[in-house]
């Protein structure tokens, strides 16, 4: 089983180590890259280590655990909410958290959240290589075509009909030339991968777009671009500057 890249933050120092030896102890399959109290600090670990879940406290001085997200803007990973605090439940779910433990974190439901990330992963990039094996081409060109896996099967789709692509958790709406759309349980970062030679870029966290049906930016501080079907898309604060290079 391939392994799952931890980052642990907590502004208490008791909670941190107790976490982080129930990880070494119960869960082989997660290697912890780094642990801090400082959401400031992890927000800077988070960029440079690139992990595949945060353990993330809510209740923290200065900046809290939503607030810390927000900051990041473009994140890949999945989060497990460690709280002292049921009434964020419904505010982890929100956002799309991909579990809530409660402490004291029970030992039983850390295994299972982690049975469940390390399951969830490994479907993940079953599908993936499925695409990319099907998708192989040595000409690439918005004329080829992508394998996408659905409930019944694989629907194939022209790249160049793809004007952009919308996460939602762990699954993304493809909105398409003719104003239709595909619900493909798949994440973002595996489009982005997938699709980046065929002039596809991530604007923001949640949106990939096909460059050739950008049609207007507009400008603010991570500024907004207008699709050629009338779509108005954010531009995230870190992506403008490398956004705007590629069109000189």
């Amino acid at each position: 089983m391939e392994t799952i890249k931890a980052i642990l933050v907590d502004d208490n120092m008791n909670s941190l180590q107790n976490l982080r030896q129930k990880l070494d102890e119960f869960c082989p399959d997660v290697s912890v890259l780094a642990a801090s109290q400082s959401p400031e600090e992890a927000i800077g670990l988070v960029r440079q280590l690139n992990p595949d879940v945060l353990f993330l406290d809510i209740e923290m001085p200065r900046i809290n655990g939503f607030r810390m997200l927000d900051e990041l803007e473009d994140y890949d990973f999945d989060v497990i909410f460690t709280t002292a605090y049921n009434h964020y439940a419904i505010d982890a779910i929100r956002i799309s958290a991909f579990d809530y433990l409660t402490k004291p974190i029970a030992i039983k439901d850390l295994q299972n959240a982690v049975e469940r990330l390390a399951a969830t992963r490994e479907l993940q990039t079953r599908q993936k290589f499925e695409v990319l094996r099907q998708s192989f081409s040595d000409v690439r060109g918005q004329d080829n075509r992508i394998a996408l896996p659905t409930s019944e099967g694989l629907e194939f789709i022209v790249i160049g009909q793809i004007v952009r692509i919308e996460s939602n958790s762990n699954y993304c709406r493809l909105h398409l030339v003719d104003g239709k759309s595909l619900v493909i349980t798949r994440l973002l970062k595996d489009f982005e991968s997938l699709l980046l030679p065929y002039d596809f870029f991530r604007i923001h966290h949640s949106h990939l777009v096909n460059l050739k049906y950008v049609r207007k930016y507009v400008r603010g501080e991570g500024g907004q671009v207008v699709m050629q079907n009338g779509d108005i898309i954010d531009v995230s604060r870190r992506k403008k500057e490398e956004f705007l290079k590629l069109f000189g």
